[in-house]
């Protein structure tokens, strides 16, 4: 059996691992809410921030912070800095491509599925990208099987979320299936992690890259800048109950105006 502990700090990694992918999901799902409300550019701004909450805090973020708790023992294990930096980057762009496509498809089937195969596909890539990153000085294999069951699981969570992302609003709605997007994110990362098998080289040389502890300092930082400024932003502008009024309120002086008869100079009405 191959000596790898996915474990290695207890439950300290996974839970945390889990509640930093259901706080990016909450805050995503918050600002999909109001994307949908505000809609033209305002709510692509909207997407894009939702984008990085999910993309960046509730899948890369939580993919991280769970690495931390993988080892081999025995074995020194060290990150790539770029290989890292770009799966960050594909977490990111992948999950806006399928806000956008499900977002601004409406209610067609094609555009929620054709969202959730790209962004599952990407979120894969981002997952596998994230364990070549790992330099040690050993061989790495992986399981064929388990890792297209870890793709296929990758597309269903994020065709869930995305459906998610177009249906769901409320507090408490948004709160569970963050809830459930979290377990979906996980689950797919700890069934990626069960396909690698580690076989170490019996000597072992100067293995390159970065420490792990390394990226705490400035993934803890870049993480609290995001995640408050976008909190922020929801919490300072209008809510989801405001801007549905609003628009409402516009809509009927808009009908107002349409059926109200033409007037004259005077403010009468013309004959």
């Amino acid at each position: 059996m191959s000596p790898v502990d996915h474990f290695s700090s207890g439950l300290v990694t996974p839970v945390a691992a889990y509640v930093i992918s259901s706080v990016g999901s909450m805050l995503g799902l918050l600002l999909t809410s109001r994307a949908r409300v505000v809609g033209g550019r305002a709510g692509a701004f909207w997407l894009v921030g939702a984008a990085f909450a999910i993309g960046g805090t509730g899948i890369w973020t939580m993919h991280f912070i769970a690495m931390l708790g993988f080892s081999v023992p025995g074995t020194t294990i060290r990150y790539d800095v770029p290989l890292t930096v770009a799966s960050a980057l594909i977490a990111v762009v992948v999950v806006g491509v399928g806000l956008f496509l499900a977002s601004y498809g409406g209610d067609r089937l094609a555009s929620l599925i054709g969202g959730g195969l790209v962004t599952g596909a990407g979120v894969a890539s981002m997952h596998y990208l994230g364990m070549a990153a790992m330099n040690m000085s050993a061989h790495v294999s992986y399981d064929p099987v388990i890792v297209s069951i870890s793709v296929l699981i990758a597309v269903a969570a994020a065709t869930v979320a995305l459906w998610f992302t177009v249906r769901v609003s409320g507090a408490l709605k948004i709160g569970a299936a963050a809830l459930v997007m979290g377990v979906a994110v996980a689950g797919m990362h700890y069934t990626g992690m069960y396909s690698m098998s580690v076989t170490p080289h019996h000597e072992s040389g100067a293995v390159p890259g970065a420490q792990a502890v390394d990226f705490l300092l400035p993934l803890i930082v870049g993480i609290s800048v995001i995640t408050v400024g976008l909190l922020l932003a929801a919490l300072l502008s209008p809510s989801e109950k405001e801007l549905r009024s609003e628009a409402a309120y516009r809509e009927r002086l808009r009908a107002h105006d349409e059926g109200a008869p033409e007037r004259n100079l005077f403010g009468t009405p013309r004959r």
